[in-house]
């Protein structure tokens, strides 16, 4: 008689969980956070809803629309997330940092920015302190806005806070376990489909389904910032030709207003701002560089001539007149029909008769 076996559950082999943890205590206004409400491509609901072909399971741990919000130690504490990550039991995980970084060090007294309270002591927790204990236990670190990516408005000149964005906090070569560099998605506010597309990459290599991210020397995604403001800008012809801007509301170039589109890294002209529509010169509105790991210092004062566009400028007035008669005279004959249509007996085509 044979012995009775034991039943034996099938192994697990469900997809893990990867869950993106959202801090925005950074120093910021969470215009960030605001914008990728507005993302259509893909939208963020689209991305927590797993309704994309390929993407892992999604648990988004957001402040702004996750409905756990109670307080440490709570029924629906948020912020247990981030301490389960801390201890090792999440995993694994996406790090989105929102708001730049300031230097903790530099002040003897109490604090600039933190996110919850430590449970051990009930002290606030820093914002550099959970970026000291996630790090390195991410997949992946996303910065997002310009503040988090390189400082922003916090970290200009004059600043009491010592305020940085995550690569100078971390280190500009620094790498996830997964070998990941920080990936930065800058803009002030980032426009929301740069974001919602940078994430969906992230995620999508997380399942081996795409290559490591493309980045450029200030690690913003190369398909993105690749090309500047003005190779993108519907207004980039005026500039060919000379024809400059002398007031807001001309639809003419506006760099003699002060837009720095020729060489701001930015794709919002040629995107739009939403579904196709918008973008800052598009609908105006200058390039002040918000893009940029020098802003808001190297662009300012706001609204002046960028340096270079006097000789730029002039040299384009020259030549771009020349091009605007030489263009008249072209498209005065373009813009006639050919001469043989016409009523009479004689045929002017130039039609061969063959048989």
């Amino acid at each position: 008689m044979s012995a009775p076996t034991t039943r034996q559950d099938p192994p697990d082999t469900e997809d893990p969980t990867v869950h993106i943890l959202w801090i925005n205590a950074g120093l910021s206004c969470d215009g960030d956070s605001v914008a990728l409400t507005a993302a259509t491509q893909p939208s963020i609901e689209e991305i927590a809803l797993g309704a994309l072909p390929g993407l892992p399971k999604i648990a988004v741990h957001w402040p702004l629309i996750d409905f756990d919000n109670g307080p440490v130690g709570g029924t629906n504490d948020f912020i247990e997330w981030f301490f389960k990550a801390d201890r090792g039991e999440l995993e694994p995980f996406v790090l989105v940092v929102e708001g730049s970084i300031p230097n903790e060090a530099i002040k003897a007294e109490g604090y600039w920015c933190g996110f919850g309270n430590d449970p051990m002591t009930g002290q606030p927790m820093t914002t550099s302190e959970w970026l000291d204990r996630l790090a390195p236990k991410a997949l992946a670190v996303l910065a997002v806005g310009t503040c988090a990516t390189y400082g922003g408005i916090h970290a200009m000149a004059g600043n009491p806070t010592g305020a940085m964005g995550v690569p100078d906090y971390l280190g500009w070569s620094w790498k996830s376990k997964a070998g990941i560099p920080i990936v930065c998605v800058p803009g002030c506010p980032t426009h929301p489909d740069n974001l919602s597309e940078t994430i969906l990459y992230l995620l999508y290599q997380a399942t081996g389904a795409a290559p490591m991210i493309p980045l450029d020397e200030a690690l913003r995604p190369k398909w993105l910032f690749g090309a500047t403001v003005h190779e993108g800008c519907d207004r980039g012809g005026y500039y060919e030709q000379g024809e400059f801007a002398a007031e807001y509301g001309s639809p003419t170039c506006l760099v003699k207003l002060g837009c720095w589109g020729p060489v701001v890294k930015c794709n919002v002209p040629k995107r739009g701002w939403i579904n196709g529509v918008g973008g800052c010169p598009n609908v105006g509105g200058i390039c002040i560089g918000c893009t940029m790991p020098g802003f808001p210092d190297k662009f300012m004062p706001f609204m002046d001539p960028p340096p270079g566009s006097l000789v730029s400028g002039t040299a384009s007035r020259a030549y771009g007149g020349v091009v605007r008669r030489l263009r008249t005279i072209t498209a005065r004959k373009l813009d006639a029909e050919p001469r043989w249509r016409h009523k009479g007996s004689e045929l002017e085509t130039g039609y061969a008769k063959v048989w």
